[in-house]
């Protein structure tokens, strides 16, 4: 009877280990700490000198995703690609997960930088893949308030930043920090300009030159730039700001290698830090 009710609970287990795709490597980041060994995950947007809105899907993504038992996609315009992909390769049991969707939001799509984010992203993976292979459910589980857990330095570090700097005025090349920034109360300007850039059309003349202005009159105590999205009137507002005395702080869309989402977030954080704690 032992052996039988051993044999039984084998067979409720998961063949191989979950397949688990994400659109961007943060979600997959996030996928591989709370799956551990039971998962296999492959990140679609991984390259850190990568430009997110340039990417293309390409034959590797497609078949990645045709195998895939659980997927994670930004939504809100971010990666259309993914739906295209996963409606050309159906797959009965196949569960997908849409940040937008969870969070409930449109608008700005790098939801990564809203603190409230992945604890929901990290509770509806734990859920997926307890669904999908119920014998490592508690593994899953663990893992999940494991990830909750180290969560608390990076809150703790946004609460200390926000009581030091909240309605601090600062600038961005475009919207992607736009979320942490509101999480930290700080003032943003430029914000017709970043919405500029994040849809692809040419800033006014006249926000172009409001920017320039602030950035010689020091009205902002940072200016926040994409690293990872250039051009040339980013260099130029980059070098203005410089020359102007104003610290520029740089943050990117992709997980960079070698770290995880907390300390990608806590890194940016310390030089945002860094860069505010040091205008007079």
């Amino acid at each position: 009877m032992r052996l039988l009710l051993v044999l039984a609970c084998l067979g409720t287990a998961h063949a191989a280990p979950l397949a688990v795709v994400a659109a961007e490597n943060v979600y997959g980041d996030v996928a591989t700490q709370i799956g551990g060994p039971d998962v296999t995950i492959t990140s679609i947007l991984h390259r850190p000198g990568q430009d997110p809105h340039l990417f293309e899907a390409s034959a590797s993504a497609a078949r990645a995703l045709a195998d895939a038992d659980i997927t994670i996609e930004e939504g809100g315009g971010y990666d259309p690609w993914m739906q295209s992909l996963l409606d050309a390769s159906p797959r009965p049991g196949r569960r997908s997960l849409v940040v937008a969707s969870l969070m409930h939001k449109g608008g700005n799509p790098h939801l990564w930088y809203d603190p409230a984010t992945m604890p929901v992203v990290a509770a509806a993976l734990a859920q997926a893949m307890a669904a999908t292979d119920p014998a490592h459910a508690a593994g899953f589980a663990a893992r999940r308030d494991l990830f909750l857990a180290s969560l608390a330095r990076l809150h703790a570090k946004i609460a200390t930043l926000r009581a030091r700097f909240a309605g601090v005025s600062v600038a961005a090349t475009e919207p992607v920090f736009a979320p942490m920034a509101d999480a930290l109360g700080l003032s943003m300007r430029e914000e017709r300009f970043q919405l500029a850039v994040m849809n692809g059309t040419e800033p006014a003349a006249s926000d172009v030159a409001r920017f320039e202005d602030d950035l010689r009159g020091r009205r902002v105590h940072a200016l926040i730039i994409n690293t990872q999205v250039s051009d040339a009137a980013t260099a130029r507002l980059a070098a203005l700001a410089r020359q102007s005395g104003v610290p520029v702080v740089g943050v990117t869309e992709t997980l960079p290698e070698g770290r995880d989402f907390q300390g990608w977030m806590l890194n940016e954080l310390d030089a945002l830090d860094r860069a505010l704690s040091s205008h007079p």
